[in-house]
């Protein structure tokens, strides 16, 4: 059973039960998970940024957009509509099956992972991670990766504040750091 179709049946009812909201609409859930990176690299090399475009693809399974700068900054060497970030929007089957994949493979993956830190949540329902290893991901063959880049992931609820976003992702699978 996937993990959307799991969430519909048994974990909506566990996690109404456990916030006491009545109304199934009401019940928190995930709406969008967004993928990120953005590196001073691309800025010198325009293969660092292609690079990282095909690692993004193997990692969600869909084509990064990519992110232009808005202004000009001559300390960093940056001018207007460089690129300067990749972004990816994970919506429906792919974020479930995404969540998924991050919970059970990629964090217990990390070195000395005990847990998501409770603080990583924004007051709205939001949580952010940061890898500073892109290659924790079981799709990338660490073999032919030439530099080892960052990523951001954000997943966004519907959730109004930080209790009940947590009490979404512990009944999702996510552990937390006690």
């Amino acid at each position: 059973m996937s993990l959307q179709e799991q969430y519909n049946k048994e974990i909506a009812k566990k996690l109404a039960q456990r916030l006491g909201v009545k109304n199934t609409f009401a019940v928190p859930k995930i709406t969008k998970i967004m993928v990120n990176s953005s590196h001073r690299d691309f800025l010198t090399d325009k293969k660092n940024l292609e690079k990282m475009r095909e690692d993004i693809i193997t990692i969600t399974g869909q084509m990064p957009k990519t992110a232009l700068a808005k202004l000009s900054v001559a300390t960093f060497k940056l001018r207007e509509n460089d690129p300067i970030g990749l972004v990816v929007t994970l919506r429906g089957r792919r974020m479930y099956d995404f969540f998924e994949k991050l919970v059970k493979i990629v964090l217990p993956r990390v070195r000395d992972f005990s847990g998501v830190d409770a603080k990583a949540l924004d007051g709205h329902g939001s949580l952010s991670i940061g890898f500073n290893e892109h290659i924790v991901f079981p799709e990338i063959d660490t073999g032919k990766i030439d530099k080892v880049r960052s990523l951001q992931i954000t997943i966004v609820t519907t959730a109004k504040n930080n209790e009940s976003a947590r009490a979404l992702f512990e009944e999702m699978g996510m552990k937390f750091k006690k």
